[in-house]
């Protein structure tokens, strides 16, 4: 009798505590349609503050198959997950979301292009129902990122999806203090297939995503797949000098000219300073976004610190 294949599935959660035991029983719902599979789900808990903990161990002590980690703190949207897909166990690794906008009935259909060889089966979505001005700004930053970025970056791509074993070792084998895992499925991930779908609206509570978190994860793949902040800083500096010796020969010419009757006035060079200080302070701001996160990774901080862990 050949021996099961292992699917392990993924759940991050940050105060979910109306989600996690809804979650937990559609995707158990989901493997046991599939008898010809074994399966472990993985919850990995970001320091929540309501009733995710006791609803987990709950859920734990029901079904061994049923695992959690509990970090000590809240590691951030990055770090956990890269972290929980690293210690998954299966032949493969679905990661998915707790809130139900990921949709769970995509899981068999990510298996079905596993077993015909793909080793990243990714969720990409082509719409979705929540605020069309998120999705648009969503949109402009991904065909942004991809525009400039080296790397074929992933559209629309969240995470969701299927890892198979043989990458989620190359994930292990980085060491990556600040993981984008994005990027890095873009950079590093062998034969892939995406699969659209629409994303849901959450289930129930609240986004914890806000405008600074996403500005941290637009950041986060700015710095680590684009040189564009650096040379847009530089040829806007170029650009800035020789405008500078334009009109600075512009003036003394006028001046030789018209030497009684030109006053230049000081409003022009007020201006042009003004104009310059405020480019020099916006692009010495992202100029220390990109020594921030070489300073993350030069310090070398573990991804999470484990509280607890239960079923493994």
């Amino acid at each position: 009798m050949t021996e099961k294949k292992l699917i392990s599935i993924m759940v991050p959660c940050y105060n979910e505590e109306e989600n996690v035991i809804p979650i937990s029983e559609a995707i158990i719902d989901q493997m046991d349609k599939m008898p010809q599979y074994d399966y472990e789900l993985l919850f990995i808990d970001n320091c929540s503050t309501d009733q995710t903990r006791p609803l987990l161990r709950k859920i734990c002590a029901e079904n061994p198959k049923v695992k959690a980690i509990f970090n000590v703190k809240n590691f951030g949207q990055f770090n956990s997950p890269y972290y929980g897909i690293c210690q998954t166990t299966g032949d493969c690794t679905i990661v998915i979301c707790c809130d139900f906008q990921d949709p769970v009935e995509l899981i068999p259909v990510f298996l079905k292009y596993w077993e015909e060889g793909y080793q990243i089966v990714c969720g990409v979505k082509t719409s979705s129902k929540e605020s069309k001005l998120m999705y648009t700004l969503r949109t402009i930053y991904y065909k942004a990122i991809k525009k400039f970025s080296a790397i074929d970056q992933i559209e629309h791509f969240t995470g969701f999806g299927l890892y198979d074993k043989s990458f989620v070792n190359i994930l292990r084998s980085l060491d990556d203090p600040t993981p984008f895992i994005r990027g890095i499925v873009a950079e590093l991930g062998g034969k892939r297939k995406e699969i659209p779908y629409e994303q849901q609206l959450r289930r129930a509570g609240k986004t914890h995503n806000n405008w600074y978190s996403l500005y941290d994860a637009a950041m986060l793949s700015f710095t680590s797949y684009t040189k564009v902040g650096m040379r847009i800083a530089e040829f806007v500096g170029a650009g800035f000098a020789i405008l500078s010796l334009l009109i600075g020969f512009v003036y003394l010419i006028m001046k030789l000219i018209f030497w009684d009757r030109f006053v230049a006035g000081q409003a022009p060079l007020i201006i042009i300073m003004s104009l310059m200080c405020s480019t020099i302070l916006a692009f010495l701001g992202f100029l220390g976004e990109y020594i921030a996160a070489i300073n993350a990774r030069v310090m070398h901080r573990p991804l999470v610190i484990e509280e607890e862990r239960i079923n493994f």
